[in-house]
């Protein structure tokens, strides 16, 4: 065997994050005339990275490090990616929540069929948020998206899940699970909380971000068991064996979303050394976010 190269190992996962053949999956048919027809061609599959997020531009370089996000999906064979750009400090002003989606907006035109933006708000600014939500998704957003500036389950946060039912768009919530106070993120929601939210909002459609951004991820998939409407995304830099198997065991393969939140390889590897099926990993790497969108 050869040695395995960076090169050779980013040909390799783009090969199959583009879609591998279900073992077996092939046209045996055969015909009068001669024989076998040739194995059948992998279906397209697409792979759609949830959870992205471009660079706010006052960032220097961040005309550079949005070229470079697109340059890694390019090699690692990921299709789109569901971006959003967040204020540097929180909690976000209403004037910096609306200028970070304009700057999504110019991003979805200057990479067409690649960019899917997801509208991001603070709750906290009640009818300025709302109509900001209004505004992106009938610009083509296809999402939004929260972070840590209220719980999910406050009564602050009603209203944008109420507009997200009525314009029929996920939610994508910030989360984690630690067992120590985040002193730098005292309202950050976690499993629980979105399980809760999802029991109040039954018609929403949620997804609890990256399970592998840390804390207890084992507490995150047990706490969302029964939150049929929450999706798990996969993203982040923690690749600790077992997570996409045991979230697949306890939620099932249809609740799981392929995403990366900037840990391109990792989010990638992932998957790949999770013990699914073809066809199951199919699901995760795209089919299952793209069913997702289409109720808008």
């Amino acid at each position: 065997m050869p040695p395995v190269t960076r090169r050779r190992f980013l040909q390799t996962t783009a090969a199959a994050a583009a879609g591998a053949v279900v073992p077996g999956e092939r046209d045996t048919r055969a015909t009068a005339a001669g024989p076998k027809p040739a194995p059948a061609q992998p279906r397209p599959s697409p792979v759609i990275d949830c959870h992205a997020h471009l660079h706010h531009h006052g960032d220097r370089a961040w005309k550079e490090n949005d070229r470079k996000l697109i340059d890694a999906a390019d090699r690692l064979g990921i299709d789109q990616l569901c971006c959003s750009i967040l204020t540097p400090r929180r909690p976000a002003t209403a004037a910096g929540f609306r200028e970070c989606n304009q700057w999504v907006a110019e991003a979805m035109r200057r990479f067409p069929g690649r960019v899917l933006g997801y509208c991001y708000v603070n709750p906290g600014y009640g009818r300025e948020a709302l109509d900001e939500i209004r505004r992106c998704v009938d610009g083509g957003f296809i999402g939004i998206k929260l972070y840590n500036e209220h719980t999910c389950s406050e009564p602050v946060v009603f209203s944008v899940v109420e507009l997200s039912i009525e314009l029929r768009v996920p939610i994508l919530q910030h989360a984690g699970h630690a067992h120590y106070l985040l002193t730098d993120q005292p309202r950050i929601s976690d499993g629980g909380h979105l399980a809760e939210l999802a029991a109040r909002y039954p018609k929403a459609r949620l997804i609890c971000a990256h399970v592998g951004g840390g804390g207890d991820w084992e507490w995150t998939i047990k706490a969302l068991r029964h939150a049929k409407n929450v999706y798990l995304d996969t993203s982040g830099s923690v690749i600790d064996e077992g997570i996409v198997d045991l979230a697949a065991r306890v939620l099932g393969v249809d609740r799981l979303l392929f995403g990366c939140d900037m840990s391109m390889t990792a989010g990638v590897g992932k998957i790949r050394a999770s013990d699914l099926s073809a066809a199951d990993k199919r699901k995760v790497l795209g089919l299952n976010v793209q069913q997702l969108l289409r109720r808008r």
